[in-house]
């Protein structure tokens, strides 16, 4: 089943490529939707796509790539949204 997930990732997540390495995951779990910075320093994440494989982004975004410290996310479920790609704003 498509679902859309919407996700705040808190901590050292900027200047880390972040949002280049959440596309790559993305892609590899077929999942749409955008990575972009935002003014506090934090990065919104929109998952959209199968929701087993929203599960297993969720859980590599807890960490993010090898230069990023995540120290929170949170993330909820939100009306469906129709992407074709992952784009990084």
């Amino acid at each position: 089943m498509n679902v859309s997930y919407i996700a705040h990732i808190s901590g050292r997540v900027q200047g880390v490529y972040f949002r280049a390495s959440s596309q790559q995951q993305a892609i590899e779990y077929c999942l749409s939707g955008y990575a972009r910075n935002l003014a506090d320093g934090d990065v919104e994440v929109l998952l959209c796509g199968e929701e087993d494989n929203i599960e297993k982004m969720l859980l590599w975004l807890a960490h993010g790539p090898e230069q990023a410290q995540v120290t929170e996310i949170q993330h909820e479920k939100v009306p469906w949204q129709e992407h074709h790609f992952f784009s990084i704003g």
